[in-house]
C-alpha cells in the first residue's frame, strides 16, 4: 500500500492555530501572575484578530479565484480549510471565555471591579447615567437603517451596538450605535477602588435614550473583522507613481475590505444576528458569540491604573536588560568590535549597545557610509536618529526601507519621510521580494588608507521595544570576508537585483535554502557512513516543504534532529517510522522567542549561523533574508549553552506528540524546574557581574 503523502505534514493555518491555542493556555495557567494572564488573553485576541484579517483574509480572496486549488501538505481545498479553521476557532471560543470570565472574577480579590452593567450601586447608577447624558450621547452618531439610509461602512476591530427598534406603526428596524470616536473606551467610577466599565457597555445599558421615538426590543455589542490582505504589486503596479505613493493607499484601501468574521456579545436576539450577517454577507460559520468583550485592546490602559506597589503581584517579577560583558561601554565600540566578534542577546543583553555603535558610527570622521536595512522600527526609534545624524553630518547614508511590512507601513512611510529630508537615500526594496533582512554595513577608511568594515546580522528588527520583549541574537563583526558579502548584498538591492553567489553569507532567495540543503545533505552522508551526525534549529515556522521532507529524509538516515519552532510547524513527527529521530518543542513564555539559530552538525566539527529568515517558503523563496556564520569559538559555545538551556526547559516548553499535538512533559519528581528565559536572564546578570534579584535566586522561582 502507498505510503500517505500527507502523512507528516500539517495544514500551515491549523498548525498556527495550535500555536494561539498555547498562548491560550498562558492565560489559563495558574501559575503565571493573574494580570500577565490577562495580558495573554490580550495576545491571544490580537494574534487570531491578525490571522482572520490576513490568513483567512487570504483564503476568502482565493475562495473567489481558486476555489479548488488544493493545499499542498494536507489535501483540503480552499472551502475545507476555512471549514476547519472556523471549527477550530469555535472549539477555542468557549476556553477563552470562561478564562477571561474567571481573570476579571478573580482581580475582584484585589478591588478591581469590571462592571459590565449588573450589580451596580444605586451611586454607581446614577453616576453613569449622568455620565452617559452629558459626555457621550451629545457625540454618538447612530444610524436606522431603512431604503434612505443604508448599512453603514464599518471599521475593523471596532466595537458597534446593534438595536432592534419597534417605531409606533410596529415596523421593525435596526440600529447601529458606533461605540468609539471622542471618548475614551475605559471609564473609571468614582470609588476607593478601581471599578471600571467599557463605552460599549454604557452605551448597551441607555440604548433606548439614543432613540427616544422607538422601543428598543433587543440589543448586543459586536465587532467585525476585515480582510486585510492586499497585494501592492498586483494592485498598483501599472500607475506611475512612487512605492511610497503606493503604500499610503493601499494603507487606506485595507481598512475598507470585505469581513470574514462577526463578534458577537451580550446578544438578545437572533434577529440582530440574522441582519447583521446578511448585510456584512457573512455566513453563520462566520460568526462567533463572546460573554465577554469582543475586542481587549482596553487591557493595556487597565494595567497603566496599576502602577501601586499593592498591585505588584499581579505582574511578573521585574528583569532588566544587563550591558552585554563583551564590550566596555565607557570606551570607543568600533575598536573593541575590531579586536573581537561581539553576540548580543536580547532581552537579556540591553540594545543600547547596538544603538551606541550607530551613534558612534555617526560622529567618527573616518565612517564613510552606512547602510543598512529596516524593516520595522519603533516609534520614536533612536536607530532612525543616528542615521539622520550621519546623513547631516556629510555620511553617505544607504536605507533599504520595507514599506510593506505588514501593519507597520504607516510608520515606515514616516520616518522614511525624515530620512529623505536629512539626505539618506532610500531604497523601497526589490520588486516582487520583501527584504526582511537585518544587515548593517559600516564603512570606514583606516588610518593607512586601507578601508575597514563593521557588519552586523540579527535575527530581529533595529526596534528598541520589542527588542526588551522578543528574544534575538546580533552578531557584530569586523571580519573583512563577510563585510564584502555584506557589500555585494547592498550592491544588488541598490540595483534591484537577487545575489546569486554568497561564499560565505546565506542570501534568500537564491542562496539560503540551497546552503540548508546542502548542509543537511552532509549529514545525511555522516550518518550513512556511521559517524555521528545531529542538526538543531530554533526558528519560529516551519513550512517549506523541501526543507521538511530533507529532515525527514535526514531522520529515517539516522541524523538525530533537535528543533525549538515557537509557531507554525508544519511538520508532524512520529515516535516510529521516518520521522522518528526528530524531536520539536515550542516555547511560549514571558518573552516571545524570535531568534532563528542553524546548527550543522555536532559540537566537534558544528557550522554555527544566525538568520532573519524561518524556515517558511515565503522566507526561503520570496524574501530577501541573511544568514551570517558564527566564527568566535566563544561565542559558538556561547550558542550552545543558549540551546541547551532551551531543550532542558521544563516550565514554558511544550512537545510535539504526533498530529500536531504539543503537551507539556511532567517534571521527574526532585527534578528542577527550568524555566529557559528566566536562566537566560541569569546568565545575563552574572556576565554584567550584576547581583541576581532576590527572587531570581530562589530555586523555584
Amino acid at each position: 500500500m502507498a505510503e500517505n503523502k500527507y502523512k507528516h505534514l500539517i495544514n500551515r493555518d491549523l498548525s498556527w492555530l495550535k500555536f494561539n491555542e498555547r498562548v491560550l493556555e498562558e492565560a489559563e495557567d495558574h501559575s503565571n501572575p493573574l494580570f500577565e494572564r490577562l495580558n495573554f488573553m490580550a495576545i491571544y485576541h490580537s494574534n487570531l484578530s491578525e490571522f482572520l484579517m490576513v490568513r483567512v483574509g487570504s483564503l476568502h480572496d482565493r475562495l473567489l479565484l481558486k476555489k479548488d486549488e488544493i493545499d499542498p501538505r494536507s489535501g483540503m481545498t480552499t472551502l475545507e480549510q476555512l471549514r476547519a479553521i472556523n471549527r477550530k476557532i469555535r472549539e477555542l471560543t468557549p476556553r477563552k471565555n470562561r478564562a477571561l470570565i474567571e481573570i476579571l472574577r478573580e482581580l475582584e480579590n484585589y478591588h478591581i471591579f469590571y462592571k459590565a452593567g449588573v450589580h451596580l450601586t444605586k451611586y454607581e447608577e446614577r453616576f453613569l447615567e449622568r455620565y452617559f447624558e452629558r459626555n457621550v450621547l451629545p457625540l454618538l452618531s447612530p444610524h436606522i437603517l431603512d431604503k434612505h439610509h443604508p448599512f453603514p461602512f464599518l471599521q475593523n476591530n471596532t466595537v458597534y451596538i446593534a438595536v432592534l427598534l419597534k417605531s409606533k406603526d410596529g415596523k421593525t428596524q435596526l440600529g447601529i450605535i458606533p461605540a468609539s470616536g471622542y471618548f475614551e473606551r475605559l471609564l473609571l467610577l468614582p470609588s476607593k477602588y478601581i471599578k471600571f466599565t467599557l463605552i460599549e457597555d454604557l452605551i448597551y445599558r441607555f440604548a433606548s435614550r439614543v432613540f427616544p421615538r422607538h422601543r428598543v426590543e433587543a440589543r448586543s455589542i459586536f465587532s467585525i473583522t476585515r480582510n486585510a490582505d492586499i497585494d501592492a504589486d498586483e494592485a498598483f503596479f501599472d500607475y506611475d507613481m512612487s512605492y511610497r505613493d503606493i503604500m499610503e493607499i493601499i494603507v487606506k484601501k485595507r481598512k475598507k475590505l470585505e469581513p470574514v468574521r462577526l463578534d458577537i456579545c451580550r446578544s438578545q436576539s437572533e434577529e440582530i444576528t440574522k441582519r447583521l450577517m446578511k448585510n456584512l454577507n457573512l455566513t453563520q460559520d462566520e460568526v462567533f458569540f463572546n460573554e465577554m468583550p469582543t475586542v481587549l485592546s482596553f487591557v493595556s490602559d487597565l494595567k497603566d491604573l496599576l502602577t501601586d506597589e499593592k498591585y505588584r503581584s499581579l505582574f511578573y517579577p521585574p528583569l532588566v536588560s544587563q550591558p552585554s560583558g563583551q564590550v566596555d561601554l565607557n570606551k570607543k565600540l568600533i575598536p573593541q568590535i575590531q579586536k573581537r566578534d561581539v553576540l548580543l542577546s536580547y532581552p537579556y543583553q540591553d540594545m543600547k549597545t547596538f544603538v551606541r555603535l550607530l551613534e558612534e558610527a555617526a560622529m567618527n570622521p573616518s565612517v564613510m557610509s552606512i547602510k543598512i536595512t529596516l524593516y520595522r522600527v519603533a516609534r520614536n526609534s533612536k536607530v532612525i536618529d543616528a542615521l539622520i545624524r550621519a546623513a547631516e553630518n556629510g555620511k553617505e547614508v544607504i536605507t533599504v526601507v520595507e514599506l510593506r511590512a505588514r501593519f507597520d507601513e504607516e510608520n515606515n512611510i514616516d520616518w522614511s519621510k525624515r530620512l529623505q529630508e536629512a539626505g539618506a537615500s532610500l531604497i523601497y526594496g526589490i520588486e516582487d521580494y520583501k527584504v526582511h533582512s537585518k544587515l548593517l554595513l559600516i564603512t570606514m577608511k583606516k588610518r593607512d588608507g586601507a578601508l575597514g568594515f563593521i557588519t552586523q546580522v540579527g535575527t530581529g528588527n533595529y526596534n528598541e521595544n520589542t527588542a526588551k520583549l522578543y528574544t534575538d541574537l546580533s552578531l557584530i563583526t569586523a571580519d573583512e570576508d563577510i563585510a564584502i558579502n555584506a557589500q555585494d548584498v547592498f550592491k544588488n538591492l541598490c540595483m534591484g537585483s537577487l545575489v546569486e553567489n554568497s561564499d560565505i553569507l546565506m542570501v534568500s532567495p537564491l542562496t539560503l535554502k540551497q546552503s540548508v540543503l546542502r548542509y543537511i545533505d552532509q549529514e545525511i552522508l555522516m550518518a550513512k557512513s556511521g559517524a555521528p551526525a545531529q542538526l538543531t534549529f530554533k526558528i519560529n515556522s516551519l513550512n517549506d516543504t523541501d526543507i521538511i521532507k530533507k529532515l525527514i529524509a535526514a531522520s529515517d538516515a539516522g541524523v538525530k534532529i533537535r528543533m525549538i519552532i515557537r509557531g507554525i510547524c508544519c511538520l508532524n513527527v512520529e515516535t516510529t517510522g521516518k520521522t522518528r529521530n526528530i524531536d520539536i518543542s515550542s516555547i511560549v513564555g514571558r518573552y516571545l522567542e524570535h531568534s532563528r539559530i542553524y546548527l550543522f552538525g555536532p559540537k566537534e566539527r558544528q557550522k554555527v549561523y544566525i538568520s532573519s529568515a524561518d524556515f517558511m517558503s515565503r522566507n526561503t523563496e520570496r524574501r530577501v533574508e541573511v544568514a551570517i556564520p558564527v566564527l568566535d569559538p566563544d561565542l559558538k559555545r556561547e550558542i550552545n549553552d543558549l540551546i541547551d538551556i532551551q531543550l532542558k526547559d521544563n516550565v514554558k516548553a511544550r512537545h510535539q506528540v504526533g498530529k500536531g499535538v504539543y503537551r507539556k512533559l511532567p517534571v521527574p519528581k526532585g527534578a528542577p524546574r527550568i524555566d529557559s528565559q528566566v536562566e537566560l536572564f541569569k546568565r545575563a546578570y552574572r556576565e554584567a557581574g550584576n547581583p541576581l534579584p532576590e527572587w531570581l535566586q530562589e530555586k523555584n522561582f
